[in-house]
């Protein structure tokens, strides 16, 4: 893997959703929380808004959990780049794996972004992660609630609502790889439930909006191009020829269609944070 690339990819996501980022770093965080886990830290955006979150508290620790050494590197300097206080500490390891890490310690926050349904065993992995929680501290993981919109109905190229059709394709995509996982393990209940089969209590859900209204800024239309480019290769096996081509026609930088010469994309999202405690002892 081109690292370089992909940590570029990744920070830019990060600046996109900085300020949603902070707020919902600020939510999880509560006045008692002096160690948080976070596992899948990528290159470090969230983590950064979990330790500004708890800076200037006495002996505060937040440990950065990855199963890419290169990234654990580059989320561990950007959190230190900030100026934070917090004892910043690295786990090597696979969420996937049967086996928690004696380094792991429990924490009052243990948070995954965008991880469990990457893992062949959903309910498994829930299960590994809500015993990293002390007793009543938090488990928060995120995960999509409705898809990314950056497209106008009709773009002018095929046919009217191109964008809905390319999200069904990313559908059969998704269910694909899930198939194609090693140990692959359905997990036919949403996510409210399976935290409460994880053992956890006082179980919520909440949604928060990302949304960059049109015109967009340079940041944005990047992330939308790259949103684009995603659509259209997992769109690749089960797209029609017709709206294959029009995504091929709207990401031509030398065709009359580019998405990056026009005015009227948008960038619109919601991500869905669901929490649960660890029952105290007695």
């Amino acid at each position: 893997m081109d690292w370089n690339a992909r940590l570029d990819d990744l920070r830019h996501a990060d600046r996109l959703v900085e300020p949603e980022r902070a707020t919902l770093a600020e939510a999880l965080v509560g006045a008692d929380t002096r160690s948080v886990v976070e596992i899948g830290c990528g290159a470090g955006g969230m983590a950064t808004a979990l330790a500004a979150a708890m800076d200037h508290r006495s002996q505060s620790t937040l440990t950065l959990v990855d199963s890419a050494p290169e990234l654990l590197g580059a989320a561990e300097s950007h959190v230190r780049d900030s100026g934070s206080s917090v004892d910043v500490r690295t786990v090597l390891w696979d969420a996937a794996g049967d086996e928690v890490p004696s380094a792991l310690e429990p924490a009052d926050l243990v948070f995954a972004g965008m991880v469990v349904h990457h893992l062949p065993d959903q309910a498994a992995g829930l299960r590994r992660l809500a015993a990293l929680v002390r007793p009543g501290g938090a488990l928060a993981i995120v995960e999509s609630g409705l898809p990314q919109r950056i497209l106008p109905w009709d773009v002018g190229v095929g046919e009217p609502g191109l964008e809905d059709r390319l999200s069904g394709y990313q559908q059969s995509w998704f269910r694909e790889m899930r198939a194609g996982i090693h140990g692959s393990v359905r997990m036919p209940i949403g996510w409210s439930r399976a935290l409460r089969e994880a053992g956890l209590v006082d179980v919520r859900s909440w949604s928060y909006l990302v949304e960059r209204p049109a015109p967009v800024s340079d940041l944005v239309m990047r992330a939308a191009l790259r949103r684009l480019r995603f659509l259209r290769d997992s769109a690749a096996e089960h797209g029609t020829a017709d709206d294959l081509a029009a995504v091929d026609a709207l990401l031509d930088e030398d065709g009359p269609h580019y998405v990056g010469h026009r005015d009227d994309l948008h960038y619109l999202l919601a991500d869905t944070v669901h929490t649960g405690l660890a029952g105290r002892a007695g």
